[in-house]
């Protein structure tokens, strides 16, 4: 199984090549140091302006579509390793692992101190792979939440719930992708456990530009 574990392992190294430092290192700044201090897109997009939070989402969702289409299939030979033909279960398994390892290094990145960002674009990577067939209603939920509340913490859980559920409903609830999206679902909670705390308290901050009823209230 020495080849599992390499392209784990890769995954995970993956995905601790952050978007939003590695392009923050080429402008001078560290976006934990402005805004929420997280180090993913939304921050960046807050922070630094949108051509800057665009770059970051696409590395951000770049690797982890290669951790999931690319590096489950490389060649023993191009990883210097001889091994056997991987068991068919195994080979099924591997890129829902290798999609997780890719979010945990965005998560906690080996090369930053172990302080990433929250997932959610190298999630949509993963998925938009995987579990193609999820996206519309990740998308739905996501823009709807965001239109109506301006949270956009809340409308990645929501937009993740509600990718979850179609998972579930669309292959069973105790198949390998269903799993791997209640998993998904639970790093995200985890990862916006501070924004859940501050929309309990009332002091999570909103996102006024894109929200609709603030605009109509605007206009009277």
């Amino acid at each position: 199984m020495i080849e599992v574990l390499i392209k784990i392992l890769l995954s995970y190294l993956l995905g601790s090549i952050m978007g939003g430092l590695v392009v923050g290192r080429l402008r001078g700044v560290d976006i934990r140091t402005q805004g929420s201090g997280n180090a993913g897109a939304t921050n960046a997009l807050r922070t630094q302006g949108v051509v800057f939070g665009l770059l970051v989402f696409v590395i951000d969702i770049g690797k982890g579509l290669l951790a999931v289409a690319w590096l489950p299939y490389v060649s023993p030979g191009l990883l210097h390793i001889t091994t056997a033909p991987l068991p068919a279960a195994v080979a099924l398994g591997l890129p829902y692992a290798c999609g997780l390892a890719a979010v945990l290094g965005h998560i906690y990145p080996l090369y930053f101190g172990f302080r990433g960002g929250k997932g959610v674009a190298t999630l949509l990577g993963v998925i938009a792979y995987l579990l193609p067939v999820t996206i519309p209603f990740f998308v739905i939920a996501w823009i709807v939440t965001l239109v109506l509340t301006g949270y956009v913490g809340l409308a990645s859980i929501l937009g993740f719930t509600a990718a979850t559920v179609a998972t579930a409903a669309k292959v069973g609830m105790f198949t390998v992708p269903a799993t791997f999206m209640y998993a998904l679902l639970a790093l995200v909670l985890y990862t916006h456990r501070a924004n859940l705390q501050r929309l309990r308290d009332g002091s999570e901050s909103r996102f006024q530009k894109v929200m609709l009823l603030n605009r109509l209230k605007q206009r009277r």
